[in-house]
């Protein structure tokens, strides 16, 4: 048998702000849905309604659930201290956001991205290449001689510098 989903609550000022940002045009849609889960929490909804309503799985209502409950004496703290809509919409905005996630770390540090990008700003008859003009292949092939990098892409090499343009 499962086990009862946490109760979480919204005061009227919290809701105020959700409903607001619900409706506001330039709210990322991910955030949007983050403020219907917790104000369809806040009024009772069952994980299992609100999967079939917002179509998405209960797992991810669980989750905005449980970091509403986490959050609730925070927002409730901020309101007592006089929190003004802008700050308070703030920590709403704050608790729904992503959390931190580091990812890989970059493979290139950005002396070896600015020197590769230096490369390709110079003429290919400088470095002795029978080329008028450099392809991704060939700088590959030129900043691994000059020892910039031990290894690259030529597809990489191409990401770098369409990134400049």
């Amino acid at each position: 048998m499962a086990g009862r989903a946490l109760q979480v609550s919204a005061s009227a000022r919290q809701r105020l702000v959700l409903e607001q940002l619900v409706r506001t045009r330039k709210l990322a849609q991910q955030t949007a849905e983050r403020c219907r889960i917790v104000l369809a929490c806040a009024d009772g909804r069952t994980n299992l309604e609100q999967a079939a309503t917002f179509g998405v799985d209960r797992q991810r209502i669980r989750r905005w659930r449980v970091r509403w409950k986490k959050a609730e004496a925070m927002l409730a703290a901020a309101e007592r201290e006089g929190a003004s809509e802008a700050e308070l919409e703030a920590k709403i905005l704050e608790v729904l956001s992503d959390n931190y996630r580091s990812g890989t770390p970059p493979k290139f540090t950005p002396e070896q991205v600015v020197a590769i990008v230096a490369v390709a700003c110079e003429p290919p008859a400088d470095s002795e290449r029978p080329i008028s003009h450099w392809t991704p292949t060939e700088l590959v092939d030129e900043v691994i001689k000059r020892g910039i990098v031990k290894s690259i892409s030529p597809r990489q090499v191409d990401r770098f510098l369409a990134r400049r343009t």
